[in-house]
Formats: structure tokens, sequence, C-alpha cells
């Protein structure tokens, strides 16, 4: 794979289980080796240059790895020296305070909840102010104030400049984040664009119905994706075949009562380019 993610941008690197997005981020953190190429940080190669590419680059691990004998403001003290910085405590208590950490600070780390470990993951790769951050599933197994916490705070870090490279399973998240997408499958990239281009590239909408009886007359347009009882999933190519198959349905005196329309979204888009969707 190749790709470069410029200066300042929100990137998503997106894929199925076992695509390679975490060996690809292990590569960038010289947690791995790869084989044959190259990979740079800001312009310093992780391998030549490691001790610069590594200063630029704060990661947030899948794992809940933590030190169980510190307390959350010692661990970030700590971390915070392995990048030769002293009397940091400021930046600290501001990360703390943004990852709503700041009440437990003095708690020792093993005693903190799965969620409360991952902000200060999240914490730990922010205490040196790196330029690029890259955040693996961060908001895996967080509940939803957190996760909205986090999102203000990281969309505060980019518009700053730093640099967001985000790899998601809620493809909610990236489209709402990412102003470009790469998607992997296989350790390749088939698709790379802005996440506005990957969306109209696959035309189309998705009708929703419930009627009054169990069957669609005969000649509706589009194809059917599901049918349950009285309600009724159908692809359309476009508004037209829309407009068609409300008429068709008028014609047959079909009556609907409830209908749902949406265009594609990121999860089709996701699904159809990996080969998953129907």
């Amino acid at each position: 794979m190749s790709l470069e993610v410029e200066e300042g941008e929100f990137f998503g690197l997106l894929g199925p289980n076992g695509a390679g997005k975490t060996t690809l981020i292990n590569v960038i953190a010289g947690l791995a080796r790869a084989d044959s190429g190259a990979a740079r940080v800001m312009g310093a190669d992780v391998r030549t240059d490691y001790r610069r590419a590594r200063r630029m680059l704060g990661v947030v691990p899948q794992e809940l790895v933590f030190d169980p004998f510190f307390t959350v403001r010692e661990t970030l003290r700590l971390q915070s020296g392995y990048y030769g910085l002293r009397r940091n405590d400021a930046w600290i208590d501001e990360v703390m305070h943004h990852l709503d950490l700041t009440g437990k600070a003095g708690a020792n780390m093993r005693s903190l909840s799965g969620g409360m470990k991952r902000r200060v993951l999240v914490a730990q790769a922010l205490v040196h102010k790196p330029p690029v951050i890259v955040l693996d599933e961060p908001t895996a197994g967080v509940d939803v104030e957190l996760r909205q916490g986090l999102w203000r705070f990281v969309r505060r870090m980019n518009r700053e400049g730093h640099s967001i490279v985000l790899t998601t399973h809620y493809l909610e998240e990236a489209e709402a984040h990412c102003a470009r997408i790469a998607m992997l499958k296989d350790g390749r990239i088939v698709a790379l664009d802005s996440t506005r281009n990957l969306l109209g590239s696959f035309s189309g909408l998705e009708l929703r119905m419930h009627l009054d009886r169990d069957a669609l007359p005969a000649g509706l347009p589009g194809r059917l994706l599901e049918a349950e009882g009285t309600q009724f999933r159908l692809r359309l190519a476009n508004y037209a075949e829309l407009e068609e198959a409300l008429a068709r349905l008028r014609q047959a005196g079909v009556a609907i009562r409830e209908m749902e329309v949406q265009p594609p979204d990121l999860e089709e888009v996701f699904l159809r380019l990996t080969g998953r969707g129907s």
C-alpha cells in the first residue's frame, strides 16, 4: 500500500478485522518492521531517524496497556519523561481536564474502570503534544458521554494543526470527523478518496416501507433487499425510480403505513467495497 496523510488532516483508516490497519500503525510506530518500503512521520524515517519519528507521534492503542503500580498523574509524568519533558504538569492538568480525569489523578491505575483506563491511554498519547496523533479504535468500550468529550478535544487539537489518523468500527464516527478515508482489505487499499466523493460514488437510495399487506405489486422498480411480513427494504437507482415506485403502489391500491428514504452512508460504501454488501 502507498498513501500520504497531509499535515493537519483528519484521516480515516477503515477496514474489516484482519485488513492490516493495526499492522500499518505498528510499522509507523516502530513496533513492527516492514519487509520492504518506507514509512515516515513528518519527514522522519521510522527506521533510520526513529528518535525524531517517535517524538512526532502519539499513538492510542487498541489494547488496554497500563502499569499497575502508578497513579494517573504519575503515569502521565512518567510518559512525559520518556520524551525528556520536565515540569509538564500544566499540560497534564489540561489534558486530564478535557478527558474528565481530574478526579482520578491520584487513583491507582489498576483501580480504574476499562473506560477510565482508555482515557489515560489517550492522555498518554498527548502528553508530549505530538504533531501526529494515531487513534486505533479510541472509543471501543467507552460510554457516550466520554466519547463526545473525547471527540471535542480531538477536533480542537486538529483545528490547532495536529494531524489525526483514526481507525474505528463506528463508521458514523469516520463519516462525521474524517475529511479523507482509505479503506483496506487484505492488506491493500481498495479505496482512497474524500469522504464526500466516496459517498457520492455510490448513487442510489434505500427505501424502507411498512405496507398494509405482505406482498409487493408486480413491476415495482428497484431491487428487493429484504422482506419481513409487511415490511420491505428496496434499493433504488435514483429519485425517478422512487417516484415510479410510489406511483405503482398507489395504482395497486397499496397503503403505506410508514416510509423512510435514505441515501448511501459510509457503512454501505464500506460493505460494498470490501465485498460484504448485498
